[in-house]
């Protein structure tokens, strides 16, 4: 069984995490274990129209961001590894710095660490140099910055389809497929 660690952070874009844990609720293939910061926690409420609560009962497993002590901050808990999405800058800051003060980013750092696959879903526009240096210091320590940028090429019909080819190609940085993922296949 897969174990895939999903941190949500406090930036807009939680409809991304949200989605995800959607899309692997019935792979029972894949075991989810969900942080979520305050923050995060926060925007659920405010950009959807889901509860906190009603998210956690997506996962398999549910971590409090307070809990250092969890079995996601140990790096013989195996793990195929980690996103988080959306990521904020105070958390990219985090997981890049190695400061790991919370359990998501503990989390981050257990996985960078032990050379699991970290993808960070940045959630920021527009960008300035200092957040230029911190992607770039997470992707030089061994992360995968993965923006959600939609793909026209599929021809989305609502923010819903943009939303689902975001998660499915995340998903898929993790070889996890989805039927929400129309992949490119050449100008014919």
């Amino acid at each position: 069984m897969m174990r895939l660690i999903i941190g949500m952070s406090g930036s807009s874009g939680v409809i991304y995490g949200i989605r995800i844990l959607e899309m692997l609720a019935s792979n029972s293939e894949i075991e989810t274990h969900l942080v979520m910061s305050q923050a995060a926690r926060m925007n659920v409420g405010i950009e959807t129209d889901w509860k906190a609560e009603d998210v956690e009962a997506l996962a398999d497993v549910v971590h409090n961001n307070k809990n250092i002590g969890a079995s996601i901050a140990s790096g013989s808990f195996k793990t195929a590894g980690m996103v988080v999405v959306p990521c904020s800058m105070k958390t990219l800051s985090g997981i890049a710095s190695s400061y790991a003060d919370n359990l998501l980013i503990r989390a981050a750092d257990v996985v960078l660490k032990e050379r699991r696959k970290l993808v960070i879903v940045p959630r920021e526009s527009p960008l300035h140099t200092g957040h230029c240096e911190l992607m770039l210091k997470a992707s030089q320590i061994g992360a995968i910055i993965c923006p959600p940028s939609p793909a026209f090429y599929s021809k989305p019909e609502s923010v819903d389809d943009i939303i689902n080819h975001s998660a499915a190609r995340i998903l898929d940085l993790f070889d996890i497929e989805s039927e929400s993922l129309k992949r490119w296949q050449g100008n014919v």
